[in-house]
Order: C-alpha cells, then sequence, then structure tokens
C-alpha cells in the first residue's frame, strides 16, 4: 500500500524547506507552508526564477520564531504568531495574477532582505482573515484556500517518478537530482512512476479509529519553470548541465492539457480531514481516474 514517506513546508515562498516527521493539515495545505513571502517595494513576489539566492534562505520553526539565516548574514528572527503583526501595515501583494493582503512584518526583516538580495525588497506575511481561492476551473465545486503558493494548496509527487527520471538523466550521463529540485509537501511512496498523474483522489488513512479520514483531491498536473535546474544547495544551475532536468523532461513530459507544458507532481486541495496529523509512514490509498 501506498505511504507517504516525506513531508515538507516551506514557510518563506521560494527559500529552502524544511523537512518533518509530522505536519498539521490546514485548509491551505500544510501549516506554515508559504505563509511569508519576499516581495519588492511595490509588493510584486520575489522567487527563484529571478533571484536564485533565495534558496541559500534556510528556515527553522522556533518554539515562538521563525528563524531566518543565509550566508554572512546574522540570524533573523519574525514571529510565528499571526496576532502579533495586528499593528503591523496592512499592505497588497501580487502573486502571478491574484492581488492579496498581508502584513508587512517590518524594517528589520526588510533592512535583512535587501542586503542579502542586494536590491530592496522586505517580507510579508499573508493575512488568513481574506482567504485566497484557488482557481475554480480545477477544483470544482470546492473554494480551496491558498497563501503565498503558486496557487494550490499542496503539491505531491510519487517517490517512483523522481526514480524515473534520475534513470533517465543518469543514462544520457547527467547526475541525479534530489527531491528539494521540485519543492513537493507530500512525497508519496508505493506508486509506480507517474502514476500520480492519474489518481484524482488520496485517502490518508487515520491514525486509530475514531479519527477523520483525510481526503486530497489531485485536480492539477504542475507545470514546470525553470527553478528544478537550480541546485538548492548554491542557488544555481550545474555548470556542466545548464538545463537539466528540463531537457530530459521535455522529451516525454510536455502536457497537452496545459499546452505543452512540462509537468512533474500534482496540486491538491484539501476535501476532508482539516485539522490532522500527518505523519511519515501514514498509509494512503489512491483512486485512480482516467477521466471520459
Amino acid at each position: 500500500m501506498p505511504s507517504i514517506s516525506g513531508l515538507y513546508v516551506y514557510p518563506i515562498k521560494s527559500c529552502a524547506g524544511i523537512a518533518l516527521t509530522a505536519a498539521r493539515l490546514l485548509p491551505t495545505g500544510l501549516e506554515y507552508d508559504r505563509n511569508w513571502m519576499v516581495t519588492d517595494p511595490a509588493g510584486r513576489m520575489l522567487t527563484q526564477r529571478s533571484h536564485g539566492r533565495l534558496a541559500l534562505v534556510k528556515v527553522a520553526l522556533g518554539e515562538r520564531e521563525l528563524i531566518v539565516s543565509a550566508p554572512g548574514m546574522a540570524e533573523l528572527r519574525t514571529p510565528l504568531a499571526i496576532g502579533e503583526l495586528e499593528a503591523a501595515e496592512r499592505v497588497t501583494a501580487t502573486i502571478w495574477d491574484d492581488t492579496v493582503q498581508a502584513f508587512d512584518t517590518g524594517a528589520d526583516t526588510a533592512a535583512w532582505f535587501s542586503a542579502f538580495l542586494g536590491e530592496p525588497a522586505r517580507l510579508l506575511r499573508f493575512d488568513p482573515s481574506v482567504p485566497r481561492v484557488a482557481d475554480l476551473r480545477w477544483t470544482g465545486e470546492i473554494q480551496a484556500t491558498a497563501q503565498f503558493s503558486d496557487g494550490f494548496p499542496l503539491l505531491v509527487i510519487g517517490e517512483a517518478s523522481l526514480e524515473d527520471l534520475n534513470a533517465r538523466l543518469n543514462g544520457k550521463g547527467a547526475p541525479s537530482v534530489p527531491m528539494n529540485r521540485f519543492r513537493p509537501n507530500l512525497v508519496l511512496a508505493g506508486l509506480d512512476a507517474y502514476e500520480e498523474d492519474y489518481v484524482e483522489r488520496v485517502t490518508i488513512l487515520p491514525h486509530v479509529v475514531v479519527e477523520e479520514a483525510v481526503q486530497l483531491n489531485l485536480v492539477k498536473p504542475c507545470a514546470r519553470c525553470p527553478i528544478p535546474t537550480l541546485d538548492q544547495a548554491t542557488g544555481a544551475p550545474n555548470s556542466d548541465w545548464p538545463n537539466e532536468p528540463l531537457d530530459t523532461m521535455g522529451a516525454y513530459r510536455g502536457n497537452a492539457r496545459l499546452g505543452g507544458a512540462l509537468t512533474f507532481g500534482q496540486n491538491a486541495i484539501v476535501a476532508a480531514g482539516e485539522g490532522a496529523l500527518l505523519s511519515l509512514g501514514q498509509a494512503v490509498e489512491a483512486e485512480l481516474g482516467f477521466g471520459d
């Protein structure tokens, strides 16, 4: 039976992720996932697509604070509790075509990110009192909400898919890439390679009988930008293979549903089980659907 083999959160959009053994599931995804975002002074998102150095920003979840570090920088701390920002300036931020409400986390965080990136920047915290609804063209009757993710609460990838991709890379002499190039929230063991492409629903079985099972609907293939070409340890591509793994994916991962875009993994929404604690090793049932 499939099971959860990886749980990851990315508290600051486009910065380093945190591997967890357990994570709380909220309507907007895993707790603390993409709650913060680095922007320019106008509130426009800054990501690894244009600022690869963001990969070098490490984060940790302290008891009461998000702890941020990076090479050559003093440690930065900002509150985990959203209530501590009640007096903060409320601003608007833009993610692709979405305009959302956020809190400015202050001059100290702005100075830290500006110094690290070498240009004016600030750190915003999503305002959960103004929900951001995911694209209803994909979610159907469910009004799923997300915070600063690209568009959906969760990203799910099967272990075997990465194994297949790495076999293809190695076959042409290119090095393997780790899962962190694709920034998933849930990694599933026990599926065939790319089987998640055909999974409509994932049921995560509860720890005890009295708990409600978690149901995730896999709603949209994840189109890939250049970020998977960036080594997350350096923030830059491999100089010998600068366009991998996208070059290899180009031969077989074009998706007609998305105009030929290269896809890897599935965006998911929470259909049942909000508040549940997910953990590594938890059993999963996958319901396949192949369309009409």
